[in-house]
């Protein structure tokens, strides 16, 4: 597990290894190349190398078009090529990384963590976003078909509003929930621990036919 908030990592690891004894932790900056490949490689040297990958690190950088800041003519390029370092590149690192210990050994599962603003336009998500997204969508299934025969399997999860701390915790904010709730279906945001079951799904025997999709994990929000 890893995050580029070393004490926000910390607090997980303290949360989970209670449970879960064999968890650890590595800060870690996905959009460093270098970085990537040395911990991946440190963990496929580990007994019992490397089965699963969940390259779910992303950032939201910007406002939504409903306002003035996240406008087309507003958009700020410096905050555009950060979040597709994190969001595009760091994916394209962590699966490449991944997939030169996962191919010799026949085997392996990638998951990412793609959104349901890379399926279609999305008033409430920002240009970088939704750019990142869409472009993760299609990494994912370029690298489906490239690596089925080896039996790595890689899907997508695509989420709709969760209670996270992307982009400075904003679902987080009263006006910001009940602006998502109108157009959800359930009528609620989502918490961070109602994606796992799908995660362990693609991670697990039971996903054993699966591969190339991006599956909506959202409430109805993309059956609207």
């Amino acid at each position: 597990m890893s995050d580029l908030d070393a004490e926000l990592l910390g607090v997980e690891l303290n949360r989970l290894q209670p449970q879960y004894s064999k968890a650890r932790g590595s800060p870690l900056d996905v959009s460093d190349t270098a970085a990537v490949d040395g911990l991946v490689d440190a963990l496929a040297a580990q007994p019992g190398g490397i089965e699963c990958v969940f390259a779910n690190a992303g950032m939201s950088a910007g406002r939504d078009f409903l306002v003035d800041a996240g406008r087309l003519e507003n958009v700020e390029m410096a905050a555009w090529d950060r979040v597709l370092r994190v969001n595009l590149d760091g994916v394209l690192t962590t699966m490449r990384a991944a997939s030169r210990h996962m191919k010799p050994r026949g085997r392996g599962r990638i998951i990412v963590t793609s959104s349901i603003a890379g399926l279609r336009a999305e008033a409430l998500s920002g240009y970088a976003y939704v750019a990142s997204k869409a472009a993760v969508n299609n990494l994912v299934r370029q690298a489906a078909a490239e690596l089925a025969p080896f039996n790595v399997q890689v899907n997508a999860i695509a989420p709709g509003p969760f209670a996270t701390g992307i982009n400075g915790g904003r679902q987080r904010l009263p006006e910001s929930v009940e602006r998502m709730r109108s157009y959800i279906p359930l009528g609620r945001i989502a918490q961070p621990q109602e994606i796992q079951g799908l995660a362990l799904l693609l991670a697990s025997a039971a996903s054993s036919y699966m591969t190339g999709a991006i599956i909506p994990i959202d409430g109805g929000a993309s059956a609207r």
